[in-house]
C-alpha cells in the first residue's frame, strides 16, 4: 500500500532531475553554440583585417600584417600548449592595442579616407571578438549554487530509487547500474561544456590552423 506514494515520490524526483537536467545542459550548449560563433567570426576578421591592412601605407602596411600573423601564431600555439595562456593573452592585448594605435595615427591623418575606414572598422571589430572570447570562454561558467543543486537532486534521486527497490523487493542491479550511469553521463557532458579552459571537450580548431597556413604561405 506504501509503493504507490512512494512511486509517485520517486517519479516526481527523477522529473525534477530531468528537468535540472535540460535546463542546465540547454544553458552550456548555447554558450558551446557561442563560442563555436565566436572562432568563426574571429577567423573572418582575422582574414578581413589581413586583406584591409594592404589599403593602407607603409610601414604600416607591413607592421599591422606581421603583427595580425604573430596573433595568429599566439592562438595556435596555445592551442597545442594551454598553459601559455595567460602570456598569449597578455601579448595578444599588446597586439592589439597597438593595431589601434595604427588606426589612430591613420584617423589623424584623413578621417574621409574610405580606405583607412576600413582598416580602423575591422581593427575594432578584432578587439570587440577578443574580448568577448575570453570573457565568454573563461569568465562565465555556470552560477554554483545551480549546480549544488544539480547533485543535490542528483543524488536524492537516486536515493529514493534505490529505497524504492529496496521497499518493492524488485531489485534490478543491471537498471540501477545503466540508470545511474546514463544520469552522471550527462551530468559529466554538463560539466564540460561549462569548463572549456579543461580541454576535455574542445571546438574544432582546423579553422584556425587554415588560417594560419594561408598566412605563412603554406
Amino acid at each position: 500500500m506504501h509503493e504507490a506514494p512512494l512511486g509517485s515520490a520517486v517519479g516526481a524526483t527523477l522529473g525534477l532531475l530531468a528537468f535540472m537536467l535540460g535546463f542546465t545542459f540547454q544553458i552550456v550548449g548555447n554558450r558551446y553554440d557561442h563560442r563555436k560563433e565566436l572562432l568563426v567570426n574571429e577567423i573572418s576578421g582575422i582574414r578581413t583585417f589581413y586583406l584591409y591592412a594592404g589599403l593602407v601605407p607603409e610601414p604600416i602596411r607591413s607592421d599591422a600584417r606581421r603583427l595580425i600573423v604573430e596573433y595568429v601564431d599566439l592562438r595556435v600555439a596555445f592551442r597545442d600548449d594551454p598553459s601559455k595562456f595567460e602570456s598569449s593573452k597578455v601579448r595578444s592585448m599588446q597586439i592589439l592595442d597597438t593595431l589601434w594605435k595604427f588606426s589612430e595615427l591613420l584617423a589623424a591623418q584623413d578621417r574621409s579616407s574610405e580606405a583607412y575606414a576600413l582598416f580602423m572598422t575591422s581593427a575594432r571589430e578584432l578587439v570587440v571578438v577578443f574580448n568577448e572570447r575570453i570573457t565568454v570562454i573563461y569568465q562565465f561558467h555556470l552560477p554554483k549554487a545551480i549546480l549544488y543543486i544539480l547533485c543535490f537532486v542528483g543524488f536524492f534521486s537516486m536515493l529514493t530509487l534505490g529505497y524504492q527497490f529496496g521497499v518493492s523487493g524488485k531489485v534490478s542491479m543491471l537498471v540501477t547500474i545503466l540508470l545511474g550511469t546514463t544520469f552522471a553521463g550527462v551530468m559529466w557532458l554538463i560539466f564540460a561544456l561549462d569548463q572549456p579552459s579543461a580541454g576535455i571537450i574542445q571546438i574544432s580548431d582546423a579553422p584556425l590552423r587554415t588560417l594560419h597556413m594561408q598566412l605563412h604561405g603554406k
